[in-house]
């Protein structure tokens, strides 16, 4: 249902009136249930609320200004459609979680809109079934730790998240939300790429996190499949690319991380029931490749590429991941042969601590990791050893090449 320009004589108010704000509450109160409001080239007031079947379509010129106070569009009930609507202007108060767009209920669709100058973007609370696709969410100019998450998913079930772009923003939060998928995403300048917290079989594929704290973080969240995700400059503040916590029976498939303090960080689980499986990664150019801490763990790692990282793998404490299977890697830094040329070296590549073991062990001595004095201490104690060194891994079937196999289409 397209409204003609005489709507908004009868409201009382035009574009050029004093330079109001068009009524979008009262379009939307006299649009049918599932009917469609298609809206002009104009400012709209907001903050408004859907409570019933509708599609708005913006046409990607409207525009829905909110007043700097609260959420400026709140959806619930089921089957909302919110297209190609730039919006703006949401309040700054984190308790009541101000939002771009409030997702309430079933089967709605946040697609093709600009979302800017708001604390949170996306709020799903108790969403179900529901997809939030090709989206520019843009938050507001505060230091990250003040910012709020692009994406904010509370008790949800069954959502898509697909092909948005997310910039100055501090998360992509979620909580106590199963069976979710995010893929296609690309995500720039945050604190955390995306952090899942008590979030099982969350799939996420494919997505691009840049200059961030960390890039993806799994707390307490079992079955999470992270597949064909690029991580990039996860630096700050001593970041990673991936990290698992306590998160079993999780898969990593086909990433790609480059350029963080660490490629993976990963907690060892004290029984070997619901290990991760690690496979078909490049960590490369990171400062650590792989960091294990707590116990000895028995995750499967294979057919990884770990190259042109400051040091392969650490852990916290010898024993820490000890149980970790190894198969099938490259390692840049393997000084084996290849005698029979079938890509595979003769000898196990093992990684030993030697001199490291004292910045792995005590964390201030951290601050003198690759100083020329420990280097040199190193280099002495690999000459001519005068304290046992403490083996890391062993990989009995190195590749002697550098190619792993391709994640495409989720596949």
């Amino acid at each position: 249902m397209r409204w003609p320009f005489w709507i908004s004589l009868i409201c009382g108010l035009t574009v050029e009136s004093a330079g109001a704000a068009l009524p979008l509450q009262t379009l939307i109160d006299a649009t049918l249930p599932g009917g469609t409001l298609t809206l002009e080239d104009a400012v709209y007031a907001g903050p408004v609320q859907i409570k019933k079947p509708l599609t708005i379509d913006g046409g990607g010129k409207a525009k829905i200004q909110g007043t700097g106070h609260g959420t400026v569009v709140s959806i619930s009930g089921s089957n909302v459609t919110l297209r190609g609507v730039r919006i703006v202007g949401s309040g700054e108060l984190h308790d009541s979680i101000d939002a771009g767009v409030l997702v309430e209920g079933r089967a709605h669709r946040v697609e093709d809109n600009q979302i800017d100058d708001v604390l949170f973007g996306i709020h799903l609370r108790q969403a179900v079934d529901s997809s939030v696709r090709n989206n520019a969410v843009h938050g507001k100019g505060l230091e990250p730790g003040m910012r709020g998450d692009a994406i904010r998913m509370w008790n949800g079930t069954g959502n898509r998240i697909e092909n948005n772009r997310f910039q100055r923003a501090r998360d992509l939060t979620f909580m106590n939300s199963a069976d979710n998928l995010v893929i296609g995403n690309r995500f720039i300048d945050g604190r955390y790429g995306l952090q899942a917290v008590f979030s099982p079989r969350l799939r996420i594929e494919r997505n691009h996190f840049s200059h961030m704290g960390t890039g993806i973080v799994i707390l307490y969240s079992r079955d999470v499949v992270l597949r064909g995700n690029h991580i990039e400059h996860a630096l700050v503040g001593g970041g990673a690319g991936i990290v698992f916590k306590e998160s079993d029976t999780g898969i990593v498939e086909g990433n790609t991380v480059l350029h963080c303090a660490a490629g993976l960080k990963v907690d060892a689980p004290p029984e070997p029931v619901g290990v991760l499986e690690v496979r078909n990664n490049r960590f490369a150019h990171n400062i650590t490749g792989l960091y294990f801490y707590g116990e000895a763990g028995g995750h499967l790692l294979e057919n990884n590429r770990i190259e042109k990282n400051l040091t392969s793998v650490a852990v916290s404490a010898p024993g820490a991941g000890a149980a970790n299977i190894w198969r099938g890697n490259y390692w840049d830094d393997y000084q084996g042969f290849d005698r029979n040329h079938d890509g595979i070296g003769d000898t196990p590549h093992e990684v030993w601590l030697h001199a490291d073991r004292i910045w792995m062990e005590t964390p201030m001595a951290s601050f003198f990791r690759n100083s020329p004095a420990l280097e040199l201490l190193d280099f002495l104690e690999r000459l001519a050893p005068f304290s046992l060194p403490y083996r890391v891994l062993s990989d009995p079937t190195p590749r002697m090449h550098s190619k792993i196999d391709s994640i495409k289409d989720g596949k």
